[in-house]
């Protein structure tokens, strides 16, 4: 949105009045006095008329070791949800849901732009899991995996997926999509059941081993900028 535009909705100022308050150096954008009417303002561009702060959100990035029991939600009326875990002001969303038994990484931002690339199949982002299953494994699961899941609701073909085997019931998976339950729903189609699923990692975000189940920190500039780049 132009600074102007952002003026006329965000105050009682008419159009004329907005471009005078420009000119007359009343405008500040990031702490410093703009006049360009045309300057782009953004979800997180600080900006104030005079004294009156207009907009001043900054962006949150968090990661969360997932507990099970707790919903990917902002509320539910039966079961907590992640939410309940997280002490900050700013309304988050979650980029990447996990269901409520599963757990580990979960990623948390009010950035919806930088959310969408990293849960976007076409981005391409690996998302790595490590599961146990209620049969043993089959050597042919890895090959279906790779060849892709045919989906008849969705009428698609998952992309290919990396099994690794780890023992008879346990091995770590990587896809590059998220779709709805996807991975239960793959096991599911050669005839199998996930019964734990832990999120290791989106992207070059990687569970910190220090979070213990239920705490989060504020993700680092590299891995924010792993996103963005």
């Amino acid at each position: 949105m132009k600074l102007s535009r952002f003026l006329y909705h965000q105050t009682n100022h008419g159009k004329n009045d907005v471009r005078r308050i420009l000119a007359a150096g009343r405008v500040c954008v990031d702490g410093k006095v703009e006049r360009d009417s045309q300057r782009d303002i953004g979800d997180f561009t600080q900006v104030t008329l005079d004294d009156l702060v207009l907009r001043n959100t900054s962006a949150v990035y968090l990661m969360l070791n997932k507990p099970a029991g707790y919903l990917s939600a902002t509320v539910d009326n039966e079961h907590p949800t992640v939410m309940e875990l997280i002490d900050v002001p700013e309304t988050l969303h979650i980029a990447g849901r996990l269901d409520r038994a599963s757990t580990g990484l979960l990623i948390l931002t009010n950035d919806g732009k930088w959310s969408r690339r990293l849960t976007e199949p076409k981005e391409g982002f690996p998302k790595v899991y490590e599961l146990t299953t209620a049969e043993p494994i089959s050597t042919e699961t890895a090959m279906r995996f790779q060849q892709g899941i045919y989906f008849a609701y969705e009428d698609l073909t998952t992309q290919p997926a990396e099994l690794q085997i780890l023992s008879a019931q346990c091995a770590q998976i990587t896809i590059y999509e998220g779709r709805y339950h996807q991975i239960k729903r793959m096991f599911h189609a050669v005839g199998n059941r996930i019964t734990s699923l832990h999120r290791l990692s989106m992207g070059a975000i990687q569970l910190d081993e220090s979070l213990t189940p239920g705490q989060y920190r504020d993700l680092t500039q590299q891995e924010i900028d792993s996103v963005a780049h």
